[in-house]
């Protein structure tokens, strides 16, 4: 029963279309019932709260014919089901339509995915592993290392301040003996002149 009326069925599906439209009209009576018993719950509802007297005779007559629908219903869901279990097992089956070319075959895709999976994927997977193999054998330093390596690298460059500083030292020293140190030529000279003069 679709649409309130009732469609006589064939004694035997013939083609996928009659298949399809069995299982359409399975679909179809379905949702009839599904929204009949809920009308019908809906009316329940109503009848448990309304009070005695022509509304109430109103709603029990309105579920009664909701009712025989729902009967009615079922029976056409279950001659919708004997239909669909004598359609022939060829026939019940969904065949795919011979493929034209440019499609590939479900092995063809498989021989694909394996030449891909081996070609490409392998590689890259193996290269991978390879790397991360490199990065555990090589020794982590430990972090008392890093932080002496990190105290000795200041270390030296205090001591290299320290020698620019003391070599600076040094010049200057150099500089300022040079300037007290006496000449011996001029020395001579000066003790020559006194000297004479006294004479």
């Amino acid at each position: 029963m679709v649409g309130g009326t009732t469609i006589p069925l064939n004694n035997t599906p013939v083609s996928a279309a009659d298949l399809a439209a069995l299982r359409s009209r399975r679909t179809e009576l379905s949702n009839q019932l599904t929204s009949a018993q809920g009308r019908r719950d809906d009316l329940v509802k109503e009848l448990r709260t309304s009070p005695e007297g022509v509304a109430r005779t109103g709603i029990e007559q309105r579920m009664s014919v909701i009712d025989e629908r729902i009967v009615q219903i079922e029976k056409d869901i279950a001659a919708n089901g004997r239909e669909l279990a004598r359609a022939p097992l060829a026939r019940a089956e969904t065949q795919a339509p011979p493929r034209v070319g440019g499609f590939l075959t479900s092995g063809q895709v498989t021989g694909i995915s394996i030449v891909f999976t081996v070609t490409v994927l392998m590689p890259i997977a193996m290269a991978y592993a390879r790397s991360i193999m490199r990065r555990a054998s090589q020794p982590k330093p430990a972090p008392q290392v890093l932080e002496s390596a990190a105290r000795l690298e200041r270390m030296e460059q205090a001591i290299d301040t320290i020698a620019v500083e003391v070599e600076r030292i040094s010049e200057g020293q150099r500089f300022v003996t040079q300037l007290m140190a006496p000449k011996p030529q001029q020395d001579s000279v000066l003790i020559g002149e006194r000297h004479e003069v006294p004479r």
